[in-house]
């Protein structure tokens, strides 16, 4: 059998641990077994293969790991769902305190309760929305 077909082998070989575990790495290493597997075809003898195959290995894995744990790190600037909602204004429709009310919300009535429970905010009143508990906005 061709040498090219034997790395294609192993960069499957390389690709199964990578969909069972997710650890990238792997399949860092596939894609340098695919790159001396074309090294090969094209009748490169076994040390350029394996130099191929090492140089492209470690080129990706010093390359690509710390741009994809500094993208995992990184927080999105844009936020969404209840994220977004914490750190706005509502206006108070029933009166809130410890026990509960009712405050408008981005255009939507949301249950509320007051974050010091002996404070009370009668409606009309703006309030601050610190955290979003279930269905319930804490609101100071």
């Amino acid at each position: 059998m061709d040498a090219w077909v034997w790395w294609l082998i192993a960069a499957v070989g390389l690709g199964i641990p990578l969909v069972l575990t997710a650890m990238p790495e792997f399949g860092m290493f596939a894609v340098g077994a695919v790159a001396a597997a074309a090294v090969a075809a094209l009748g490169g003898g076994l040390t350029a293969q394996v130099i191929v195959f090492v140089v492209v290995s470690t080129a990706l894995v010093l390359v690509v790991r710390p741009v994809a744990r500094r993208m995992q790190t990184q927080r999105p600037e844009h936020r969404s769902g209840v994220d977004a909602l914490t750190g706005r204004q509502a206006v108070v429709l029933e009166r809130v305190d410890g026990s509960g009310g009712r405050i408008k919300l981005a255009g939507e009535i949301w249950s509320a309760r007051a974050l010091d429970a002996s404070a009370s905010y009668e409606p009309g009143d703006q309030v601050d929305v610190v955290e979003i508990d279930g269905a319930t906005a804490v609101v100071m």
